[in-house]
């Protein structure tokens, strides 16, 4: 078969449904009959011969289909668990269109706040300003998160996280150079400083000042170090028991008047950035009551609340302070489902990990699940390691990949555009915890799910890269399009190239019917915050939760809106009668 019957003979839906049934022995076997309702298709199948069949997505690994084959394996739990709660009669199905799964691995990147996207150059002054470091904000700090050449001719992924003194400290450089505004010579100081240094030596620094920071690997080096190798031993999740936890019953699901899936499941999440808030958006949509807690002292990248709230509600509690603590024991009280995207053991130090809520819940008469993810795993040389997606993509072999899809020379990594691990890593968080209600409902008890960044990172190289005629494919109609890069362009302007070209390519994905407008409450400009709460409202667009259901209530378009960090109480707002469960 020609390099082109090979390319035109790749269907993005076939390798999907292919992913969706290799995961399948993931879930409970209750759950598995009903795969055979749930559906992958393109938008555009509906109306015949598909046309969006082929990758579009600027990444050498099928990113797309995994992504459809998770959101398959979040419908298929679904339909368990709406089956079991609200009986078996009525007729119920899911679909999963691949272009909407596409638009979940880079739904910040298509929201807007005051018709103002990400890259918007005036975006901020409608966000509240929760970089408390100019971390995010002041260029010469925000590129000490960046691959940068080292001494010995390997690449090094230096991040600065929300707080960049310890990583340009570790090479170096003072924590602000006000004067350097220009991204270029930004690049050409830091570059400068690191390639003083080796890789090795580099990620001693950040190990020991507790920063992120990460060696560029092949996913052939990955697999060989210990964490890579544990990485590929485990499944993507792992739902355990709760050691500590009291021994309970099966704990009904809530009696509420609500028909919506997880209507009465109370969640506490309690991350930052993307891939926990992932999780607790997803279970919003399906109808639970989500709300995220934030520390006032902690940073958070402003423009991410915009999407990633959407369904929430949203408030601050210091859990080192007596009276944040006496709030956040009541809340943790009433709570279903638990979300930690912290590093490992940071709300085990404050007695919030699962064995500490297992002690401190003992005897309310019903489990709960703990759900956590964070970067490298849960075990392992390197599970207390800080780390982000990009530090994942890096570790993981996926960067270099990259680079040599874009056809880079002698190992040059390229981190791949949009948050795409990140949501993955939401996807599979939020399965853990559908799959530990499940578990809770049968067998009760209290579960622990634990997934990573790494951990879906490896997954994916998992599947392979496309074949090669697929991959020249590909990378040449964005090439064609002006898509260069190379390892200093951070995420930001990787993504910001690859959303330029993707958009040229993919049109159909940016389609304003995958978009849904919501009110967003404590955004607008400085003066509209300014003047009062009631006042500081704006109007945003967010993606619409990913599967379409038949026979399923949901909350894909997140009745309740959006809003900023810290914008509400610290209370449930959802009143259920205590303890009446069916």
């Amino acid at each position: 078969m020609s390099a082109a019957a090979v390319a035109d003979s790749y269907s993005i839906t076939a390798r999907a449904r292919e992913i969706f049934a290799s995961l399948l022995p993931l879930l409970p076997a209750e759950a598995r009959p009903f795969a055979e309702s749930v559906t992958i298709i393109t938008s555009d199948a509906r109306d015949g011969e598909p046309s969006h069949d082929f990758p579009y997505l600027p990444c050498p690994f099928p990113e797309t289909e995994l992504a459809s084959a998770l959101k398959a394996l979040e419908a298929t739990m679904c339909l368990l668990i709406a089956s079991d709660r609200f009986g078996s009669e009525m007729e119920r199905n899911a679909t999963i269109e691949t272009e909407r799964a596409s638009l979940f691995l880079l739904m910040t990147y298509v929201s807007t706040v005051g018709g103002r996207n990400k890259h918007h150059p005036q975006v901020r002054e409608f966000l509240k300003d929760t970089d408390l470091h100019r971390a995010q904000s002041n260029i010469y700090r925000r590129l000490s998160a960046n691959i940068y050449p080292t001494k010995d001719d390997r690449y090094f992924h230096l991040h600065g996280s929300l707080l960049s003194d310890p990583s340009l400290e570790m090479v170096a450089l003072p924590p602000y150079r006000e004067e350097l505004t220009e991204y270029e010579d930004v690049v050409k100081v830091i570059g400068d400083a690191v390639k003083k240094f080796s890789a090795a030596e580099l990620e001693k620094g950040a190990e020991e000042r507790k920063q992120a920071g990460a060696i560029c690997l092949t996913t052939q080096e990955w697999a060989e170090t210990e964490q890579g190798r544990i990485a590929h031993s485990l499944p993507p999740y792992v739902l355990e028991p709760v050691p500590t936890a009291s021994s309970s019953g099966p704990t009904p699901w809530p009696q509420t008047d609500s028909c919506k899936l997880l209507s009465g499941i109370k969640v506490l999440e309690l991350c930052r950035i993307i891939a926990g808030p992932t999780i607790g958006r997803t279970l919003a949509s399906y109808g639970a009551s989500v709300l995220k807690i934030t520390s006032p002292n902690l940073s958070d990248v402003p423009f991410f609340q915009v999407d990633g709230n959407a369904g929430k509600r949203c408030a601050e509690l210091d859990l080192k302070s007596d009276e944040g603590r006496k709030v956040f024991e009541e809340l943790v009280k009433e709570a279903d489902v638990v979300v930690d995207g912290y590093r490992l053991g940071a709300l085990d130090r404050l007695g919030y990990g699962p064995e500490g809520l297992g002690r401190l819940l003992e005897g309310r008469g019903r489990g709960f699940v703990y759900v956590r993810e964070n970067c490298y795993g849960h075990v392992g040389p390197w599970a207390e390691r800080a780390g982000w997606q990009q530090i994942a993509d890096v570790s993981t072999g996926v960067a270099i990949a990259m680079g040599k899809a874009l056809g880079l020379k002698g190992n040059e990594p390229v981190v791949p555009p949009f948050p795409m691990s990140d949501y993955g890593t939401g996807s599979l968080g939020t399965i853990a915890v559908l799959h530990g209600l499940w578990n809770r409902k049968v067998h009760g008890g209290s579960w622990i799910g634990s997934t990573s960044l790494a951990a879906y990172d490896t997954l994916l190289t998992k599947q392979g890269e496309y074949r090669p005629a697929v991959l020249e494919e590909l990378f040449d109609a964005h090439k064609a399009l002006g898509l260069e890069l190379v390892c200093t362009d951070n995420v930001d302007v990787v993504s910001k190239k690859s959303l330029k070209t993707l958009k040229e390519l993919a049109p159909f994905l940016f389609d304003e019917g995958y978009l849904v407008k919501v009110p967003g409450y404590g955004f607008g400009t400085k003066e509209a915050r300014a003047s009062g709460r009631g006042d500081a409202v704006e109007e945003c667009k967010v993606v619409k939760g990913t599967v379409e259901f038949v026979g399923v209530e949901t909350n894909g378009e997140f009745e309740g809106g959006t809003r900023v960090n810290g914008w509400d109480e610290a209370r449930w707002w959802q009143t259920i009668a205590a303890h009446k469960r069916v």
